[in-house]
């Protein structure tokens, strides 16, 4: 019995057809300066600026170093753009938060919105604490803080004059509180216990309450609304 031409009956009539390679997809400008941002965030949140190089970014992305260069100019451009869109990014979220009308609350939301920050952008967090000799008053962590005390001041400095207080205070407490609720923030960062709503209360008992008055199990206002 003869095999019919172009049957698949002999294997000595099979060819083998090579796998097609899969196509590259080329990334737009926009495309690969974001890839390159993300990149570069988290080896700066893993090293610091110091310690990261074009080389390691350009690796990881799977470029050359000069398309890095192209989009930025340097290491300095990099951590240039990663640094204020985190700044921007926080302060937005806590300037969004900012609603309440009540200092008590006020805080608590403050307290909670950082937390959150750190909990779901962790990498962006560390940047930001990281402090670099290149980045300007303007664009570290401090910086960010000082604006969010100085949208609390306004708040407490009203609070303040309703209840016969020096409104000229507000801007010393504004900066106690939330420096108290930063530092707490890098110290959580790293140990992630407790939960963040325990963290908060317990931030807000010491600030409204101090430490003559503290509550013996504090919880949320905002969190008691919400049930």
């Amino acid at each position: 019995m003869t095999d019919v031409p172009g049957s698949d009956a002999s294997p000595a009539h099979r060819r083998a057809v090579p796998a097609a390679k899969p196509s590259r997809v080329r990334m737009s400008a926009t495309q690969r300066r974001e890839q390159l941002i993300s990149i570069a965030r988290q080896i700066f949140a893993e090293r610091g600026f110091d310690a990261t190089s074009i080389e390691e970014v350009a690796a990881r992305a799977k470029v050359s170093k000069p398309v890095v260069y192209e989009h930025f100019g340097g290491k300095e451009g990099l951590y240039a753009v990663v640094v204020d869109r985190e700044v921007r990014s926080l302060l937005e979220r806590i300037t969004t938060a900012l609603t309440a009308g009540h200092p008590r609350e006020l805080l608590e939301q403050a307290a909670l919105t950082l937390l959150t920050y750190i909990e779901e952008e962790t990498s962006g967090f560390r940047v930001l604490v990281r402090e670099s000799p290149l980045m300007s008053a303007t664009g570290n962590f401090s910086s960010v803080m000082n604006d969010v005390a100085h949208q609390v001041e306004h708040i407490l400095g009203a609070e303040f004059s309703s209840r016969g207080y020096d409104p000229k205070l507000a801007e010393l407490y504004s900066q106690a509180l939330v420096g108290m609720v930063a530092l707490t923030g890098r110290w959580w960062l790293e140990v992630r216990k407790p939960r963040k709503e325990t963290v908060a209360a317990h931030l807000v008992n010491l600030a409204w309450n101090g430490l003559s008055h503290l509550e013996a199990k504090p919880g949320l206002i905002t969190v008691r609304k919400r049930g």
